[in-house]
């Protein structure tokens, strides 16, 4: 059985159990909660405290990598721009489309006040908006390490986005050797989360039993909200590939999508982009996408880029927040865009349930959202999932299209326009 499947069952079991308990109309229920409450918010603390190192290990090697890349290879080097510059956008498109879909389609009422009541530990509003200047000095931590101890994870995230920078302007040896450090912290934490994410099926139960108890079926109705919302969201970031290969990879929109076709196919059915990239490279060939561009940019796009990742660990963030009913100003829209955009690049090659936390947990801290319902959440991310690997999938080959064109390399060719005017002037 997969981890996936386990922690979906474990959310069922103890939402049912915690509605049956209830309805038994028992004494005990009160101590059972009281007992379970604390089981899944130490299973959520055992988590935490691995975020900020991961987060930490995994912008700098994320960094480092792309930068060694960048100059390995020209195209290489503007295809990590062309990244940056969508993954960014993709964390704006979640600040404003998700606000505007809770509006336009709200939780159940009933629903929405029995979750609030179910995780009663979550606090009920975020602190003091600050003033503009308050933010910009806020941004930039006088001591990172105590940002760490703190949590300021905005700040944190920003002093080692320089520091990873600066780190790729030092000579070769030093900078393997602190690489080679980070990669080894990184591996470390994964082995943690890997112990701690086996025992989630425990903490799920028993969060879910609390929910299930306090709450009822409306947990259900819920959850199901949820997973629609983050969803559309998802697509939306899906279909915006194809004007994104149309205009700037030159090709017509039904050749696209046919082209697509057989790599989306396999991306629903495994949920995994790395799976999907023999197919994403016969995709990038019916394109007339040339292997010497794709056989660079499409791995470069596996391990460094998810263009669904922002806005849809954004969405999650947004979502949690509407739930308990906290307001987020434009001061923590903006904490939770930059963290959205700086940490995806550096968690996108993470299973699955570790990347949904690794990557959602450093924004709901940046923005002050309680990342208690995240135990839940977790158990219903298959399917949206579903809809991020296949909008990761076509915006790999989109943008690898983009990049081979704006490059110069003509369809069928092996060479860019540049190089040929390099050879030919040798």
């Amino acid at each position: 059985m997969s981890q996936a499947t386990r922690i979906l069952l474990a959310l069922v079991a103890g939402l049912l159990l915690g509605i049956v308990s209830a309805s038994s109309g028992g004494d005990w229920v009160g101590t059972a909660i009281a007992v379970a409450e604390p089981v899944g918010g130490l299973w959520l603390d055992a988590l935490r405290m691995t975020i900020v190192p991961l987060v930490v290990a995994l912008i700098i090697i994320g960094i480092a990598d792309s930068a060694e890349a960048a100059r390995a290879n020209r195209l290489a080097g503007r295809a990590i721009l062309l990244f940056i510059l969508v993954l960014w956008s993709s964390a704006i498109l979640a600040a404003l489309l998700t606000p505007f879909l809770l509006e336009l389609w709200p939780m159940p009422a009933e629903a929405a006040d029995a979750l609030r009541t179910a995780l009663s530990s979550a606090p009920q509003a975020v602190g003091a908006v600050p003033g503009f200047g308050e933010f910009l000095r806020s941004m930039i931590p006088t001591n990172p390490i105590s940002a760490a101890a703190n949590d300021a994870i905005l700040p944190l995230i920003i002093f080692t986005t320089i520091f990873a920078f600066a780190l790729t302007r030092i000579p070769d040896a030093p900078r393997r050797q602190l690489t080679g450090f980070f990669r080894a912290l990184s591996d470390v934490m994964l082995v943690m989360i890997g112990w701690i994410l086996w025992l989630a099926p425990i903490g799920v139960t028993a969060l879910a039993f609390v929910v299930g108890a306090r709450s009822g079926g409306a947990a259900f109705g819920g959850l199901l909200h949820y997973v629609l919302i983050i969803s559309v969201v998802g697509i939306v970031i899906w279909l915006l590939a194809y004007p994104m290969a149309m205009i700037g990879g030159r090709v017509s929109l039904r050749d696209f999508a046919r082209a697509m076709a057989p790599a989306q196919a396999v991306a629903i059915s495994t949920q995994s982009s790395l799976a999907s990239l023999p197919a994403m490279l016969r995709s990038a060939e019916t394109l007339n996408v040339p292997v010497a561009a794709s056989g660079v940019v499409l791995p470069l796009a596996v391990a460094l880029f998810r263009a669904t990742g922002p806005a849809m660990n954004l969405a999650v963030v947004i979502y949690v927040a509407y739930w308990f009913g906290m307001p987020l100003g434009p001061a923590e829209m903006a904490m939770g865009v930059a963290a959205a955009a700086i940490t995806t690049m550096g968690a996108v090659s993470l299973p699955g349930q570790i990347s949904f936390v690794t990557s959602i947990a450093p924004i709901g801290i940046a923005m002050g959202v309680p990342m208690e319902a995240l135990l839940l959440l977790i158990a219903v991310e298959t399917i949206p999932d579903i809809f991020r690997t296949l909008g990761n999938v076509t915006w790999d080959v989109a943008a690898t299209a983009t990049a081979a064109r704006r490059s110069g390399f003509e369809p069928g060719s092996s060479l860019s326009e540049e190089d040929r005017l390099l050879e030919g002037s040798s």
